[in-house]
């Protein structure tokens, strides 16, 4: 029987991965800081997932155990098992990378040549790489070659909607979580056989699926969060049904996926059913999202690398129509939150500078350009 060592009990590694892993019949241990969900699990072995979608299912997930991922149980772990997941926060990779490498030196040392494959699961580009090289950092020297022979560092792409829980129960377990899933990994950095996970997608071109789920479920997410957030309105399931707002979003997905249709070969109308069902999850009633959680931090969501201007980017790199993307950029602007800090530095920024120098400087764009103009010609005509 394959085991598993998962980092990360939070509502990612319950509600996706770490179902995704007990469901195949593998043996899951979870590990984690928080010492209520460690004993919760370990009293149980199983816990309640509520999928939610146009009806509502509970699947329970059992044969689960749990450790603390700061004690000496995570080394032995990593010395034994066949597969490493995380789902802990692009921040936390750092800290996990210590242990990691202790359990890599004792699995050297104990004689264990059978393939291990790590998987970060985050939401980041080539997370498992930005990992592998904080292991690297804190690996003894002469454990590197060995690491390097026997054990894989798997990106992948992950894509669930895990909304806060707005379970009346008070149990620390229990989680909600969309239909819809997708893990996609890269084949290519595997050691020994393909694992045959249900859930998990195989694939030799991991990019191609990155830029899809950034041009299209991140870019509309945000678009429809900060359109909403201008209209007054409280959740992304209302933003969404508004028609003013749902064509724009719409409109700006068609634009991004014209780019990806270039760049990747994808298939025109599979893509647009790609679009249809991503509008159909931000309708989901089931999923009490706010505009406010969805649209926080406005200058990582404006960066030149992120969902708003890298899209926009393309368009202008082969040529295409971008008008809505303008529209959602505009709207990024404008977003104001008394809980966000990158919300005030926006608007502290925009009112100390003006928006076409802010808007230039948040997003790398040439403040001179058309596209910069456009937008602070749609942030003033929104105001």
């Amino acid at each position: 029987m394959m085991k598993a060592l998962h980092f990360g009990a939070g509502n990612i590694g319950r509600g996706f991965i770490g179902k995704l892993l007990a469901d195949a019949g593998i043996s899951l241990t979870f590990a984690d800081v928080n010492q209520t969900v460690l004993d919760a699990l370990n009293a149980r072995h199983s816990y309640q997932v509520h999928v939610v979608g146009e009806q509502e299912q509970v699947d329970t997930v059992s044969g689960v155990s749990a450790v603390s991922s700061i004690g000496d149980e995570v080394i032995d772990l990593i010395a034994n098992v066949d597969l490493v997941t995380t789902a802990v926060g692009p921040v936390v990779l750092e800290r996990i990378a210590p242990a990691i490498a202790k359990g890599l030196s004792k699995r050297r040392a104990a004689g264990n040549t059978a393939p291990l494959n790590i998987i970060a699961c985050e939401n980041m580009v080539r997370g498992t790489t930005q990992l592998k090289g904080h292991v690297d950092a804190a690996l003894a020297e002469e454990d590197k070659a060995w690491v390097a022979e026997h054990v894989g560092f798997v990106d992948s792409a992950v894509d669930r909607i895990v909304p806060p829980s707005a379970s009346a129960t008070q149990d620390p377990l229990e989680v909600t979580v969309e239909t819809f899933s997708e893990w996609i990994v890269d084949e290519t950095q595997f050691k020994g056989p393909l694992p045959a996970i249900p859930g998990m997608e195989l694939t030799n071109n991991l990019m191609a699926f990155v830029e899809r789920k950034l041009f299209t479920l991140n870019t509309g997410h945000a678009i429809t969060a900060y359109l909403g957030k201008q209209a007054g309105l409280q959740t992304i399931r209302e933003a969404i049904l508004d028609t003013a707002i749902r064509a724009v979003v719409k409109g700006a997905m068609e634009e991004s996926g014209a780019v990806l249709i270039k760049r990747y070969g994808f298939d025109a109308d599979m893509h647009a059913a790609y679009i249809q069902k991503i509008l159909g999850r931000f309708e989901n009633p089931f999923l009490q999202d706010d505009v406010e959680r969805v649209g926080r931090q406005p200058l990582r969501k404006l960066s030149a690398g992120d969902r708003l201007i890298k899209p926009l980017l393309g368009t202008l790199e082969y040529g295409l129509p971008h008008a809505n993307l303008i529209k959602g950029i505009a709207a990024a602007m404008h977003y104001r939150s008394a809980e966000d800090p990158q919300a005030q530095e926006l608007e502290a920024l925009i009112n100390a500078k003006g928006p076409q120098a802010a808007l230039a400087e948040i997003s790398g764009l040439d403040a001179h350009s058309d596209v910069v103009v456009e937008a602070v010609n749609d942030y003033n005509a929104s105001r």
